[in-house]
């Protein structure tokens, strides 16, 4: 991945820590994956993942405190309490179907069923991928490290063939 590399010893300045002090283990996952689900309650969550109370106690409050989860009273019935997902949480979908992808190609060997597909047209989603700033798929062979400060700004005359073919497209 080039001779520029990340820094391995500033955990400081490296998301991948923070987002595993998040998350913690397998169980704030499982967690995870029944909020995506729909599960909302304490015990919900207790009867569908067979975790034991004193865990999910200390899951929900860790995901709860780091933002993923929101804790807040049923409206139905308000000696209840709801988790929901916050936009945080939310941003975690394409690592759990990365992670899920991973699951079914190195561990199960077979796709999970149901099938996750997109609402629209009702076919599978693709494997996620890293994609380029022009929406390439990438493999860890195109990708290498840059300093911040070296990366410029493509400008618009490097794509003024596709910015004219854009405009007569619009034309139509």
């Amino acid at each position: 991945m080039g001779e520029l590399r990340e820094s391995l010893h500033d955990i400081l300045e490296c998301g991948l820590p923070t987002a595993l002090e998040a998350m913690g283990e397998r169980w704030s996952f499982m967690i995870l994956r029944a909020a995506f689900n729909g599960i909302r309650h304490f015990e919900e969550f207790l009867s569908e993942i067979s975790i034991a109370r004193n865990i999910l106690a200390n899951r929900l409050t860790r995901l709860t405190e780091s933002g993923i989860l929101h804790r807040t009273p049923c409206p139905d019935d308000r000696r209840k309490v709801e988790y929901r997902l916050t936009e945080k949480g939310l941003d975690l979908l394409p690592t759990m179907i990365a992670l899920r992808q991973w699951g079914e190609k190195w561990g199960t060997g077979v796709p999970s069923n149901p099938v996750l597909v997109d609402e629209q047209d009702r076919q599978p989603i693709l494997p996620v991928s890293i994609r380029s700033h022009d929406d390439r798929v990438l493999a860890h062979m195109d990708l290498c490290w840059m300093n911040s400060a070296d990366i410029k700004p493509i400008s618009t005359d490097d794509h003024s063939e596709d910015n004219d073919r854009v405009r007569r497209l619009s034309a139509i």
